[in-house]
């Protein structure tokens, strides 16, 4: 009887994940933070890196790719939960036998779907319209399916700060994700940093991102494929579960 009794827990738990994600894709992913932030910004970067200069398509795409998943992926998420909290739906979540963890994973999982989805589609348009090519299609899933859920959890992580008001969250945010698209090799590649350079990108998710991506398009990297899996694989599981403990003890802050 526990055993079933547990599992029909678990059941409910991913159930309830799943329908606070779609509720999160068809409220936020159209908001217009969300949208700024999370396509139009990056669009904008890049094309001030690229204009005027002679790269080719297989150069640019790694690139592309991490800082499409970082700013996609992440867009949404910081912004979900001091949303919730200042439209008092909330409370609402907090009420149902949904614990705190599926609401957050609920959260992150909308972050990651919209991330993926995007990304296949810079992905698309790299390859079919601007002819780069993919030498190893497995590393390359890998890639964007961890980053892209690393990235949600991020988000997470970041919108952790007990407020109510959004634009708060998205400049903490922003404060994050941006200094990382310098030390991550998106646009410089690793082994062209300087050494102190080399040392802060270790402890940037994006920088292994941005490296798997260039061994399943280009098949040169600078750290070793399953080093580069096991670092990002670490990362998504630190945000993960740092962020629900936090969310554990920022919920009650949020409603006083």
């Amino acid at each position: 009887m526990q055993a079933v009794g547990f599992g029909t827990r678990i059941r409910w738990q991913l159930n309830s994940a799943l329908a606070i994600a779609a509720k999160d894709a068809r409220i936020y992913y159209l908001k217009p933070p969300v949208l700024i932030f999370g396509i139009v910004f990056p669009i904008f970067i890049f094309s001030a890196f690229i204009i005027g200069r002679n790269i080719s398509a297989d150069i640019l795409l790694p690139g592309l790719i991490g800082m499409t998943l970082i700013f996609t992926a992440s867009s949404s998420t910081p912004g979900i939960a001091p949303w919730e909290t200042a439209r008092m739906t909330l409370e609402r979540l907090i009420s149902t036998p949904a614990s705190i963890a599926a609401i957050i994973s609920g959260d992150i999982l909308a972050g990651f779907l919209y991330g993926l989805f995007i990304t296949l589609v810079a992905l698309f348009i790299g390859v079919l319209i601007l002819g780069a090519s993919i030498i190893s299609p497995l590393i390359l899933a890998a890639d964007i399916i961890i980053s892209a859920f690393c990235f949600a959890a991020l988000g997470s992580l970041l919108s952790t700060l007990p407020t109510d008001n959004p634009s708060n969250i998205m400049l903490v945010s922003n404060l994050v994700r941006l200094p990382l698209l310098f030390i991550s090799g998106v646009f410089i590649p690793i082994e062209r940093l300087p050494s102190w350079g080399k040392a802060i990108s270790a402890f940037s998710p994006l920088t292994y991102s941005c490296d798997l991506a260039r061994h399943a398009l280009l098949g040169d990297g600078y750290f070793p494929v399953p080093f580069g899996l096991s670092v990002l694989l670490a990362f998504t599981v630190g945000f993960y579960f740092i962020g629900i403990q936090i969310h554990k003890k920022s919920m009650p802050l949020r409603l006083s």
